[in-house]
């Protein structure tokens, strides 16, 4: 099985390398500050460890929404205008324009492979936040990557929802790889309710997703993170899962 290659870049972003195909999820590079959200705004807290130069040629970006600053700043925003592709929700793509593109849930775009096969990316569910308040956060997906040879793996974008994972689960996996949003995020906008996965939910989402690897995104470098590096490790323990976490420092990489 060809290997897939992480390297965590902070916050929701990371570089993916699978099948010689080269991906970017939720790109950000902004400096450490406050951005607006409506009438709200989250803080960032964390210098970016690459610029938008740094990151090199991609074959496209897995965009899990727009709508949020900590999921896509002005400077993920910039740098899309030189990415040949972005796959993200309907709403996104009709605000980006340029080259994004919706992908809606269950359907699919074949990345061609050097070596003359595809890399499939499907859009999967995401709910971004409890049942029912969509028309409060907006539109967020998720993506499965999988294909002849390439380890199947889920990139859960900002869900909070195990039974959207369960029906993920379900209908594509077992998964090999599972790259989860976590640091049960929180704002004001829904009070103590979370709008991501909390440790424990990220623990149990790697149980149901038959993970053999788990790789957290969106857990720290943003004030609005109710848990973060602290408590990632002790969930995984807990859940008798600790042997399938990598929990990379940022700029870490790893090859799975």
């Amino acid at each position: 099985m060809s290997t897939l290659t992480i390297r965590y870049l902070g916050g929701p972003s990371a570089i993916l390398e699978m099948g010689g195909v080269r991906l970017v999820v939720d790109p950000t590079f902004d400096p450490p500050g406050d951005y607006p959200v409506g009438s709200r705004k989250l803080t960032k807290t964390a210098e970016p460890v690459l610029g938008p130069d740094d990151v090199g040629p991609v074959d496209a970006v897995l965009l899990s929404h727009d709508q949020h600053p900590d999921n896509l700043d002005a400077g993920g925003r910039a740098y899309l205008a030189g990415v040949p592709l972005t796959l993200t929700t309907e709403a996104a793509a009709g605000r980006l324009g340029g080259t994004a593109r919706a992908l809606p849930t269950w359907e699919h775009a074949e990345l061609p492979r050097p070596d003359g096969g595809t890399l499939r990316v499907t859009g999967v569910p995401a709910q971004h936040g409890p049942d029912g308040t969509e028309h409060l956060t907006g539109p967020v997906t998720g993506f499965v990557l999988s294909g002849d040879g390439l380890p199947t793996t889920y990139v859960s974008g900002d869900n909070a929802s195990l039974d959207v994972v369960r029906a993920i689960a379900g209908r594509s996996g077992p998964f090999d790889v599972a790259v989860l949003f976590a640091g049960g995020a929180q704002t004001p906008l829904l009070g103590d309710a979370h709008l991501t996965l909390t440790s424990e939910g990220a623990a149990e989402a790697a149980g149901i997703l038959g993970a053999a690897h788990v790789v957290p995104l969106h857990f720290e470098g943003w004030a609005h993170f109710s848990e973060g590096r602290d408590t990632v490790a002790p969930a995984f323990e807990k859940a008798g899962l600790g042997d399938r976490l990598h929990l990379l420092g940022v700029g870490e990489s790893v090859a799975l």
